[in-house]
């Protein structure tokens, strides 16, 4: 991430994305011996990996061997296979499996990019053949983002609403801690010491520099790309891929501004989240009129697709969701508009907290994955549905960006996005749902919490879900009575986290025409890439792991010099 203030006419690599996939291909040709830039259209670096949770889904990775647990290829095959069905690109399955640990390798050896692993972290369906109940999910070990120098400037900040106290982060240990600091001794040491490390971080920096989750992916990439020497354009926007006959041969930016390729061109701009009318084609409930909030960042448009698309790319529109979905509640503002929330893991599979439609019933297992409640939602026909709790869930877990005790939450009841009642009966009337149906699902639900068994929907009934829930509610983590007044709604409606169709690729990370002919001279990975796993959502980590993978299986094809023949 040099400080070059105008591009090159020309470089061996353009990478078009300064995400993790972006950079990750980017850093895997410069060792390769390859002169690179990166070009990003956005005015920060570090596209939608910034703002993500960080998790990197890699089976049989080098980190969870050396710690002696077990996983082979096999395994992680028939659990793909089993998720994914007949939409599964065997070829591509395979080259990401056999190469991600690889790339673990790689990357730990050759780049600041250093992983740890997760003992205990399930796959999403725990009871499927081949799935694994921890290893196969690597985090970034939490970055100093001083380290950056001025460069820390140029990284995109993560969601406001996902730190504390202007910019602090928090991972998945911190968090508990922070749940528990008023509970437990050494909970509250462990919040006092990051909050003084805050307090020194804020006389120098905007922001906290103890970067975690996506975060530190993102900033351990950029590092590693400043030491090698890469430079990073932001405000370069494509337009179109230039040409030389039928190869790819360089890029031209918003403002006519042409850069040569000699080797190649990778994109890597995190899809089309951003773009309404590209929604509304291949998102059915869209189509049908709902609201859809994404919580990727606004450059993604999809124009880098658009453009491979106009040279003869293949958009594959096939896959069974066209986005991973996430339930979203909409934060309002002072300005009268709002920003959205994603509900992922935080929320939903607690104790005495329930999701309901419009007409009052439950429809969906709230435990589920944040992708799998969407799927559920919009499976019901729903456009919107409640998340309710009582006052003990809520002061104890929090609710969306309602912060548990002692955190203060007032200013969300003033701003309407908490609706606050005494009794069931005056919530169902206060936001609107049929008053005798909500009483009939907070009692069923109540029988069967205080059994510890949800009949209806069994929310808590696997190993991934209790992982979510409470350890310390018994018999089941995740089930408890809605019985301690006052109770609590907030309002959730479809999302994403970025999306799933993409361009056609082989396993190079070559893009391929419809005849599946390769296009030479251009790559793709990420989220510009189609999702190996099709629309499906296995496990936490499933997008940046094959992103990293496949960036670094770009890079290392295009510096191979390997870039002719077909898929």
């Amino acid at each position: 991430m040099s400080a070059a203030a105008t591009p090159a006419k020309s470089y061996d690599l353009i990478v078009v994305g300064s995400g993790a996939a972006g950079m990750a291909a980017a850093l895997t040709a410069r060792i390769g011996g390859l002169d690179v830039a990166i070009f990003e259209k956005d005015d920060l670096i570090g596209g939608s990996t910034a703002v993500s949770g960080g998790a990197i889904w890699i089976p049989n990775n080098p980190l969870m061997r050396a710690a002696g647990m077990e996983d082979d290829a096999d395994a992680a095959f028939e659990y793909l296979s089993g998720e994914v069905g007949n939409l599964i690109d065997v070829d591509l399955v395979k080259a990401f499996i056999e190469s991600g640990p690889e790339m673990v390798d790689f990357f730990q050896q050759n780049t600041e990019l250093k992983f740890e692993y997760r003992a205990f972290s399930p796959d999403y369906h725990p009871d499927r053949p081949g799935a694994a109940m921890g290893g196969r999910v690597l985090d970034a070990i939490t970055f100093d983002g001083r380290k950056l120098g001025k460069a820390f400037s140029r990284l995109k900040p993560p969601i406001a609403d996902f730190t504390l106290f202007g910019g602090m982060m928090l991972n998945r240990f911190d968090i508990g801690h922070f749940m528990n600091m008023t509970r437990k001794p050494a909970s509250a040491w462990h919040a006092a010491k990051l909050l003084a490390r805050h307090g020194r971080d804020r006389i120098s920096h905007s922001r906290g520099t103890r970067l975690t989750l996506g975060q530190a992916v993102a900033g351990r990439l950029a590092l590693s790309a400043l030491k090698r020497g890469i430079p990073v354009f932001t405000g370069m926007a494509l337009e179109r891929l230039v040409m030389d006959g039928d190869r790819v041969t360089g890029i031209e930016s918003r403002d006519g501004e042409q850069i040569l390729a000699r080797r190649g061109v990778v994109l890597a701009t995190g899809g089309f989240p951003a773009n309404a009318e590209l929604r509304k084609d291949v998102m059915p409930h869209v189509a049908r009129g709902a609201a859809h909030y994404s919580m990727s960042p606004k450059p993604a448009t999809g124009r880098a697709i658009m453009a491979a698309q106009e040279i003869g790319a293949h958009f594959i529109t096939t896959n069974r969701n066209a986005a991973f979905w996430a339930p979203v509640s909409l934060i309002p503002e002072a300005d009268g508009g709002s920003r959205p929330f994603p509900h992922l893991f935080l929320d939903r599979a607690k104790p005495g907290v329930i999701a309901v439609s419009p007409q009052g019933k439950r429809f969906v297992n709230e435990a589920a994955s944040y992708h799998d409640f969407v799927s559920g939602m919009t499976d019901a026909g729903l456009a919107e549905a409640w998340l309710i709790c009582d006052h003990r869930a809520l002061r104890r877990y929090g609710l969306g960006p309602v912060r548990p005790d002692p955190a203060p939450y007032r200013h969300h009841l003033t701003s309407g996005y908490l609706k606050k009642a005494g009794t069931p009966a005056a919530l169902a009337a206060l936001i609107g749902v049929p008053e005798q149906a909500l009483a009939v699902t907070i009692e069923r639900f109540n029988s069967d919490a205080a059994r510890g068994q949800d009949h209806e929907f069994g929310k808590g009934s696997t190993a991934y879900q209790t992982y979510l829930g409470d350890a310390e509610n018994q018999p089941n983590p995740c089930l408890r009575p809605l019985e301690n007044a006052p109770y609590y709604a907030v309002r959730i409606y479809p999302g994403d986290i970025g999306t799933s169709m993409g361009l056609s690729v082989d396993r190079h990370a070559r893009v391929l025409r419809e005849d599946r002919s390769v296009i030479p001279g251009l790559y793709a990975c990420g989220n510009d890439m189609n999702s190996i796993m099709a629309g499906t959502y296995p496990g936490a980590g499933i997008t940046l792991g094959p992103a990293l993978t496949f960036g670094y299986i770009a890079g290392r094809h295009v510096s191979n010099g390997k870039d002719e023949g077909h898929g």
